[in-house]
């Protein structure tokens, strides 16, 4: 060997050993992020980088296409400093890394991973202690699929958001955990997909504005102040999803604000402060909703909406046993929506009608007449003496003397003698999801036998279709 070849792999010798040094290092004590800048700088377009085991410390700018494998033992610690980990190329995939130490300036929304490139892949990473998750800014086609995140142990207020895109288009989120953020937001983004994913402990569960054309479907939604809420979005699928223990100031399962072409189907909204809140909705001509096939059930109030509320089509839902069916959100009714469809219309737990030729369908309208009901809606204190005797006089009293009692709040001309088929998708995995779809799936059973039991009880049919009493 030539000399000058011979010193050349002396080199490269020595250099390798360098690395597998820091590599070996990077096992026993922290070390800094200048160490993965390394690798990525060495690497071509497409490589995959596997970083070895251990504790990166600083802030890292991914400039070129790669894969960042962390093989669930690599650390990326942003020691409290801005942005832990910032993508601006495309085509990037960060896989199974932790994540943490954002800094806490609101100012910068500092992230655990911020991306403003197209057709990035977040999957599989441990974020935690950072402000915001991961936030995408004009990052369209990028998959974040099976993260978990958890936010600073902050006020509500002053989290940041778990998942958050601003105008990125053709997104896919599924699989995510996020646990103690602000929201799981979605700015001016279209054609979304939200799939599977469980939110906790957080203001809103999923939050839209102006974002269109989106399917919400299978998300575990427990415990947040609000469900979901969508603003000014349009086209928006929301199918098989449970929201459960909402139950902040708003309290919303799902709430919709001047939407456009809604379709909530097949979902379980269950003992929430409100299950289903309407305010002007659909709000443009020719537009419709469509609220089909919900278990609505054990919420303070199962369908809360403004008065100008119209045109929705509300049909097969079952509301259970809500401490207040439908109410409107001060003077009005909802008669300008439809309570059936195709002669079907939904199972109400109040109904005191009968079916006398057994084709499952109410032989008498339901009509809802509660003066108890009109008077909480002006004075939602009255809410402390619900199903107490001063309820039960209030409601007497408007019985007997019919002057009293007011217009019914909405009719269903076609109400379901017994409850719907509701199919619940098991949501998630492990006990947890296992209890809750017992759980759910109980809920139809205890309804019949309430049926039965009442039917002997009573041994004939009733015969009036008034409200609860």
């Amino acid at each position: 060997m030539k000399p000058v070849q011979f010193a050349i792999s002396i080199c490269l010798f020595v250099t390798s050993l360098t690395h597998a040094e820091k590599a070996m290092q990077a096992t026993l004590n922290p070390v800094p992020v200048s160490f993965v800048v390394e690798l990525i700088e060495k690497a071509e377009p497409g490589d995959v980088i596997r970083v070895p085991p251990g504790v990166y410390e600083g802030n890292l700018i991914i400039r070129k296409p790669i894969i960042l494998d962390g093989g669930q033992k690599a650390i990326f610690d942003g020691l409290g400093k801005a942005t832990v980990i910032e993508v601006v190329a495309e085509g990037v995939t960060i896989r199974e890394c932790a994540i943490r130490g954002s800094g806490m300036d609101v100012t910068g929304e500092p992230s655990a991973i911020r991306v403003i490139a197209a057709n990035v892949t977040i999957e599989s990473n441990t974020i935690e202690d950072v402000l915001f998750g991961i936030d995408l800014r004009e990052a369209p086609s990028a998959n974040i699929r099976n993260n978990v995140i958890r936010c600073k142990d902050l006020e509500p207020g002053r989290r940041g958001d778990g998942i958050r895109l601003w105008w990125s288009h053709g997104c896919v989120i599924e699989g995510n955990v996020v646990q103690g953020s602000r929201d799981m937001v979605f700015w001016y983004s279209e054609d979304l997909q939200i799939l599977r994913n469980t939110v906790t402990h957080s203001r809103y569960g999923l939050h839209f504005m102006y974002s269109h054309n989106t399917v919400l479907e299978e998300n575990d939604l427990n415990g947040n102040s609000v469900g979901v809420y969508l603003m000014y979005s349009n086209g928006i699928t929301i199918r098989g999803n449970r929201m459960q223990n909402n139950r902040g100031a708003s309290g919303y399962g799902i709430g919709l604000k001047d939407c456009d072409d809604i379709t909530i189907t097949g979902n379980a909204l269950l003992a929430n402060r409100v299950g289903v809140y309407i305010d002007n909705s659909p709000s443009s001509i020719n537009s419709t909703g469509l609220i089909e096939s919900n278990m609505i059930a054990f919420n303070e109030i199962g369908l809360l909406a403004t008065p100008n509320t119209h045109d929705n089509v509300f049909t097969r839902n079952a509301f259970v046993e809500n401490e207040e069916q439908a109410v409107t959100h001060g003077r009005g009714r909802l008669v300008t929506n439809a309570f059936s469809r195709g002669g079907v219309g939904n199972y109400w737990s109040d109904y005191a009608g009968f079916d006398l030729d057994s084709d499952g369908i109410g032989d008498v309208t339901y009509e809802p007449k509660s003066l108890f009901g009109v008077m909480l809606a002006k004075e939602p204190n009255l809410r402390l003496f619900v199903h107490s005797p001063a309820q039960q006089a209030i409601e007497f009293t408007a019985r007997a003397l019919p002057e009293l009692r007011p217009e019914s709040t909405l009719i269903d001309p076609s109400p379901l003698a017994s409850p719907p088929e509701i199919k619940l998708e098991i949501v998630g995995t492990g006990v947890g999801g296992m209890r809750m779809f017992i759980f759910s799936a109980s809920l139809l059973s205890f309804a019949a036998i309430c049926i039965a039991v009442m039917g002997i009880e009573r041994g004939m049919p009733a015969q009036n279709s008034g409200g609860r009493t």
